[in-house]
């Protein structure tokens, strides 16, 4: 079960604030905490079904670390994919925000030649690439995508012209097309009654934290609020996916700079989606139950919400913030160069050179949602 508002209990941001406050202090830009690190180690800490290899998570952080460095990997990596934005501009804020609007669930049961598949540029592209390709050819075609005054006109935005934006080279259309126009709409509405239609005043109103940026997504846009339920706990769990690869796709864009200079970037975590923990598992550093993993062997539909999928996905968290840890105390001038979003973009980047190659030992996990 999901939360859809986090009314009923205590905001993490909320008390800190009020800490600071009674202590006669003024709140810092990095005071925010977006409460994800704390659920994940919850999660972990009471789970049955997924573990961690501590043998291999050190294993992992130094080959991760090696590899990094020789491929100097760095928030500028973001900007050398092909399709990723070049301009540094508000153009490429809005363009941001609206890919992690709809930054979910791309996954098929069809093979690679029938899956949903977006041509442009003389390729045709899958996954989360096809979103990325989808948005710029709609830009080009004249389409305001990526304009939140456009998705709260009834008359010109409409689902058929999302499926426009969206057609594919295939039969197989994009997985939870009506969902993505209604996170669409609801995140207009809510520009356009909270921030005058504007991303950019959104950003402006968290002060330079990106966990208080995370923690308004969360709050004033349903469709951020990837919060749940666990049993055993009285707070809801965190995880909060697409709000924090949200901050990070502004901080790696602008490389620190601008619209993604963030004092306390440091704070966000891996995003924990279907890909990340597949990889995970590669590395030797998560351990699922045998039930676990003859159902993800058998690409059966896990859960949304259950506890196998906030298993995975806590663990997951976890189990990147430890692997962050060794880097830094095995190697110690990695401090500051390396943060658990540089981890998540370069095992993402990973497992899909994996998957490419043929070399997945292991399916990523199936659930159909809108939170990845």
């Amino acid at each position: 079960m999901s939360y859809s508002s986090d009314e009923d209990q205590p905001d993490p941001e909320l008390l800190e604030l009020l800490r600071q406050h009674l202590n006669g202090k003024q709140p810092s830009p990095t005071a925010a905490e977006t409460g994800v690190l704390d659920s994940a180690e919850f999660v972990y800490n009471h789970a049955i079904d997924v573990a961690l290899d501590m043998r291999g998570c050190k294993k992992a952080a130094n080959t991760i670390w090696d590899q990094m460095q020789q491929r100097e990997y760095s928030p500028a990596t973001w900007s050398t994919h092909e399709l990723h934005p070049k301009e540094k501009n508000e153009e490429t804020v809005q363009f941001i925000f609206t890919m992690d609007l709809l930054n979910f669930s791309f996954w098929s049961e069809k093979s690679e030649e029938d899956r949903f598949q977006v041509e442009y540029r003389g390729k045709r592209w899958t996954g989360y690439w096809s979103l990325v390709a989808a948005l710029q050819r709609g830009l080009e075609e004249g389409i305001p995508i990526t304009d939140p005054a456009f998705w709260i006109n009834d008359e010109k935005f409409t689902p058929d012209v999302l499926r426009t934006v969206f057609r594919s080279a295939t039969d197989e259309e994009i997985p939870l097309l009506q969902e993505r126009f209604d996170c669409l709409r609801e995140a207009g509405q809510v520009l356009h009654e909270k921030y005058d239609g504007s991303v950019l005043d959104l950003i402006e109103e968290a002060n330079g934290s990106a966990a208080a940026l995370v923690n308004l997504l969360a709050s004033d846009f349903p469709c951020f609020a990837d919060i749940h339920s666990y049993p055993g706990r009285r707070q809801p769990i965190r995880i909060l996916k697409r709000a924090q690869i949200l901050v990070a796709d502004l901080w790696a864009c602008f490389e620190g700079q601008s619209y993604g200079s963030f004092a306390d970037i440091d704070k966000i975590t891996m995003f924990a989606d279907y890909r990340v923990p597949q990889m995970l598992w590669q590395l030797g550093c998560l351990l699922y139950g045998p039930t676990l993993e003859a159902a993800v062997r058998e690409k059966k539909m896990i859960e949304h919400g259950g506890e196998w999928e906030m298993q995975l996905r806590a663990c997951s968290i976890w189990c990147v913030e430890l692997i962050r840890r060794e880097i830094i105390r095995e190697h110690p001038e990695a401090k500051g160069k390396v943060n658990a979003v540089l981890i998540d973009f370069f095992l993402y980047d990973a497992v899909k050179e994996l998957e490419k190659e043929g070399g997945e030992r292991i399916p990523h996990h199936r659930t159909r949602s809108i939170w990845y």
